[in-house]
């Protein structure tokens, strides 16, 4: 079937007209390819870390160092997905919004290829961690097709928000059995 851009576009699933490099707060879930659980696995409430699982949490802690402008808050890999907040605060000037942890969009001669993601967005951010994890994946474990596309996200309004979300995260190992994410939910 050939391409039609008019019937074969993917919506987006982003708030219209958001600025997603302001200054906020953000909820993050990054599935895995085909929701399968490369991370390791959930025993007694605890998430147990594989050696994929440990690349994702380690990309995760160097967001920071690679955006100087982002806060990490709470965060969890989970079998086959990952919860984390991010905080982007206004005192950068917008300047140099941060480098990417690999430069994933540039071919094997260097050629910069066109990239849709405002600099120091959100979602430069997040394809920044999931290239990251991908490249360590592949290199250091030959495993390929780490994650699935796109990921959720939800604008944290306020600080009661904040507190529940907080909550839900710190919680999600304990809560594995009856989460959306767990592949063995949808086993009769």
């Amino acid at each position: 079937m050939a391409f039609d851009p008019k019937k074969h576009h993917r919506q987006s699933i982003r708030l219209q007209g958001y600025d997603y490099s302001q200054a906020g707060a953000y909820f993050v879930t990054v599935v895995t390819h085909q929701r399968e659980c490369l991370f390791g696995k959930i025993e007694n409430g605890e998430m147990i870390l594989n050696e994929l699982g440990k690349i994702a949490d380690e990309c995760w802690r160097a967001i920071p160092e690679h955006f100087p402008f982002v806060e990490l808050g709470v965060h969890v890999i989970m079998p086959n997905h990952m919860h984390g907040m991010i905080v982007i605060r206004a005192d950068d000037p917008g300047i140099g919004r941060g480098a990417a942890m690999l430069r994933p969009y540039d071919d094997d001669d260097g050629n910069a290829h066109k990239i849709n993601v405002k600099p120091g967005s959100l979602g430069a951010i997040i394809r920044s961690y999931k290239s990251a994890v991908s490249y360590r994946s592949n290199k250091e474990h030959n495993v390929t097709g780490v994650w699935q596309r796109n990921y959720y996200e939800h604008i944290i309004r306020n600080e009661h928000e904040m507190d529940n979300i907080w909550r839900y995260i710190g919680s999600n190992p304990a809560q594995w059995d009856d989460d959306d994410e767990n592949p063995r939910r949808a086993m009769p």
